[in-house]
């Protein structure tokens, strides 16, 4: 099996999974600095279902093309 499916095929799985369960990321903001004390926040983001949708249709087309050189 070409690397390109492999990798294709590994988006697919992670991009439903995203998309099934659900996905976010943590960012840290800082939100107060006086001299040196510092105060930051941690805000968590959801990954919009079409973000998800992307990798998987980006998975799907590194299987086909690893097939398509295969054959």
């Amino acid at each position: 099996m070409p690397r390109s499916a492999m990798v294709g095929l590994a988006l697919i799985v992670i991009g439903a999974a995203v998309y099934l369960r659900g996905g976010s990321f943590t960012t840290k903001r800082e939100v107060l600095k006086v001299g040196d004390v510092s105060v930051s926040a941690e805000e968590r983001s959801p990954i919009a279902p079409w973000v998800a949708g992307l990798v998987v249709l980006a998975g799907i087309a590194l299987v086909t093309t690893g097939a398509r050189r295969k054959a």
